[in-house]
């Protein structure tokens, strides 16, 4: 109602005739409608809410209007409408507490097939590779290691050791491997989750570079990445649960001497006849002749 902007805009410091010709009403109206007592909706909604601001208070500024309307109508005997209490509370600027609904995170779509479908065996090596990411942490913070191993074999053919998840954590593990091994393009499937690292345009780029085949498993399948997730287990129990670790840079030396110096040369895997990652390499690759 435009005597009440007249009445507000007034309290604020505006002369009543200046905002009685804004507001095109007349300053003799205003006074009249200011003089008159109140009407009996005016003091019936004064009544309701001053228990609305009672019931607020008492449920610890929590209440939103369906729980204050429910505590005068169940709780108190008064009969209202909820839209009613809704603009009430507007009024006195009161609101109750709600969570607010996080955005739903949609799975990032796979950028490549999932060329692997669980079947992780490999004639040969550099046929199939299998990349993923661990963490650790140390008194300084978290320690990251992105791995690629060789289904052939086991063998952790690239690694890369960092203070971040960036994308060139799993670059830089791809361009180890990718360095020693000099598989020829398009013979080598290198298979991953849909992490963000593993989504990127650098890690999808230098696949492309090198001829190498992407492959992706689904959301949240730890299965679809078996194998690898078996060799985080192993370092998990042989080395990184051993001991609490002081420095990133202590850590960071460890991980590299339990790899080169132990698991791929030394540590016997049951799954490659009881032999170390380097030594079944070595053997002759076993090859079925025609009849």
């Amino acid at each position: 109602m435009r005597f009440r902007l007249v009445r507000e805009l007034a309290a604020d410091g505006i002369a009543v005739a200046v905002a009685c010709r804004v507001l095109r009403v007349s300053t003799s109206g205003y006074y009249e409608w200011r003089g008159r007592a109140p009407s009996a909706r005016a003091l019936a909604d004064a009544e309701l809410s001053a228990q609305i601001v009672e019931i607020h208070a008492m449920s610890r500024g929590t209440y939103g209007a369906p729980r204050v309307h429910a505590e005068l109508r169940l709780g108190r005997g008064v009969r209202c409408g909820r839209k009613r209490v809704a603009r009430l509370m507007r009024k006195d600027s009161l609101c109750g507490l709600y969570r607010r609904r996080g955005k739903r995170r949609r799975p990032l779509p796979p950028v490549h097939d999932d060329l692997v479908r669980r079947r992780f065996v490999a004639d040969a090596p550099d046929r199939l590779w299998l990349t993923d990411i661990t963490e650790h942490p140390t008194r300084e913070g978290k320690v990251y290691c992105a791995a690629v191993l060789d289904v052939y074999s086991r063998r952790i053919v690239g690694w890369s050791i960092a203070d971040h998840l960036r994308s060139e954590l799993v670059v830089d593990a791809l361009e180890m491997a990718r360095w020693r091994r000099r598989p020829p393009p398009g013979q080598t499937v290198v298979h991953s989750d849909r992490g963000s690292q593993y989504t990127a345009w650098a890690f999808g780029e230098r696949l492309r570079a090198a001829g190498l085949l992407g492959s992706m498993g689904r959301v949240a399948s730890a299965l679809d990445n078996a194998m690898i997730e078996s060799f985080f287990g192993t370092l998990q129990l042989e080395l990184l649960d051993s001991r609490n670790w002081g420095t990133r840079a202590e850590l960071a030396r460890a991980i590299f001497e339990w790899i080169e110096g132990w698991y791929n040369p030394r540590r016997r895997h049951t799954s490659v006849g009881d032999l170390s990652p380097v030594d079944y390499e070595r053997r002759p690759i076993q090859t079925t002749d025609a009849a």
